[in-house]
C-alpha cells in the first residue's frame, strides 16, 4: 500500500534524462540559427566525459556500469558543450570537459559530493586560460551562411582555415566593447547581430532554455526559487541602473535573453548537489547569483558572469544553508543558544 504522505523519489537516471530531453528545444534552435557545429561538440564532450568517468571510477574501485547509467556525466557534457562556442577547437571541449569529471567531479568523490558546478568549473577554466578560444562565436544565419555537418568538422578539428569569416563576438561582448569607445546603446544596437530581445538567433536559443525550464518545473525536477530569483534580480537590478541611464546600461530584457542567463537559471544554477538546499536558501543563492552576473557583466573584465556567478554562489552553499534551516520540529530556537 502506497503512504499517502511520502512522495515517491524518482531515479537519478531518469531526472538526467528529463534534464536532456528539457534541452532539446534550445538545441534545436542552436542548430537551426548557427548550424550543426553544437551537436559536434555535444558528441564530443559526451564521448570524453563517459571515457572520464569510467576511468577515474575503476581507479576508485568502484562500479562503472551503475554510475555511468545515471546520465549525471551526460548532462555535464551536454550544459558544457552547450556553453562553449560552438566552434571551439577539439581539444579544447576535451580539456574542459576533463576538467569537470576529472577535478570538479570524481576527485571530491563522485556525485553528489561535488563542491563546484562540475561544467562551470570546466568552462571558467577554458576562459581563463583561452579567451581567444572563448570569443569565436558563430554567426547566426541571418547574418552569414552557417556552416554545414562537413564544414564544421573541418573547424572544429582544425582543418579549415575560414574560421575568422564564420565567427562574431557575442552580442554582449560587442555591448560592452563598443561603450567603452563612447558608443551610446541606441548606436550599438542598431547593427545587424542584434535581434529585438537580444543577440540574433541567440534570443530564440535563450527562450528554448526558458521551455525547458518550464518543462522541468512542471514535472517537479526543479522548483521555482532559484530561476526566479536570479532572473528576478538579474531583472531588477539592471532595470535601475537602465532607468538612470538608458544610453550606457543595457536593457534587463537584454540581460536575460542574451549570454548564458536562461541556461543558468534553469539548468546550472538549480543543481541539487552545488546549490542551496532550503526554500530561502534557494531564493538567496538564486537572487546572488542574478547580482552578480549583473556586476560582471557591466563592471568586471568579462562580457557573461554565469559561470564565475554560480561558481562563486557555490562557496557560499554551506554558510547560507547554515543560517536558512528551519528550527528542529518541537524545538523552538532560543536566543544565544549555539545548537
Amino acid at each position: 500500500m502506497r503512504l499517502p504522505l511520502f512522495r515517491q523519489t524518482i531515479s537519478v537516471n531518469v531526472i538526467m534524462l528529463k534534464v536532456i530531453l528539457a534541452l532539446l528545444p534550445a538545441l534545436l534552435a542552436y542548430v537551426y540559427f548557427y548550424g550543426p557545429a553544437v551537436v559536434v561538440q555535444i558528441v564530443l564532450a559526451s564521448v570524453t566525459a563517459l571515457s572520464a568517468e569510467a576511468f577515474m571510477l575503476k581507479l576508485r574501485n568502484q562500479p562503472v556500469a551503475p554510475f555511468l547509467a545515471d546520465g549525471s556525466a551526460l548532462v555535464t557534457a551536454w550544459l558544457l558543450a552547450l556553453a562553449l562556442p560552438a566552434t571551439s577547437p577539439w581539444w579544447l571541449t576535451v580539456v574542459a570537459t576533463l576538467f569537470a569529471i576529472v577535478i570538479a567531479k570524481q576527485l571530491y568523490g563522485g556525485i553528489g559530493n561535488n563542491l563546484l558546478n562540475p561544467a562551470m568549473v570546466g568552462y571558467a577554466v577554458m576562459l581563463i586560460s583561452f579567451p581567444a578560444y572563448m570569443t569565436q562565436w558563430p554567426a547566426p544565419d541571418t547574418l552569414h551562411a552557417v556552416p554545414g555537418l562537413g564544414e564544421s568538422l573541418r573547424l572544429i578539428f582544425g582543418i579549415s582555415p575560414h574560421l575568422d569569416g564564420l565567427t562574431m563576438a557575442t552580442p554582449l561582448d560587442t555591448a560592452k566593447t563598443q561603450l567603452k569607445l563612447d558608443l551610446t546603446l541606441g548606436e550599438i544596437t542598431r547593427q545587424p547581430i542584434f535581434g529585438t530581445l537580444g543577440g540574433k538567433g541567440s534570443e530564440m536559443v535563450a527562450l528554448g532554455y526558458l521551455l525547458g525550464g518550464l518543462f522541468l518545473w512542471q514535472q517537479r525536477i526543479i522548483t521555482w526559487h532559484i530561476p526566479t530569483a536570479m532572473l528576478g534580480a538579474l531583472f531588477a537590478v539592471s532595470g535601475v541602473f537602465w532607468l538612470v541611464d538608458a544610453d550606457r546600461y543595457i536593457s534587463p530584457l537584454f540581460h536575460l535573453f542574451t549570454g548564458a542567463a536562461m541556461l543558468g537559471a534553469f539548468f546550472i544554477a538549480t543543481d541539487p548537489v552545488t546549490g542551496a538546499t532550503t526554500p530561502r536558501g534557494k531564493l538567496i543563492f538564486g537572487a546572488g547569483i542574478g547580482l552578480l552576473v549583473f556586476f560582471i557583466r557591466t563592471f568586471g573584465g568579462y562580457p557573461d558572469g554565469v559561470a564565475f556567478a554560480v561558481l562563486l554562489m557555490n562557496l557560499c552553499v554551506p554558510l547560507i544553508d547554515a543560517h536558512t534551516q528551519p528550527p528542529i520540529f518541537g524545538h523552538k530556537k532560543t536566543k544565544g543558544s549555539d545548537d
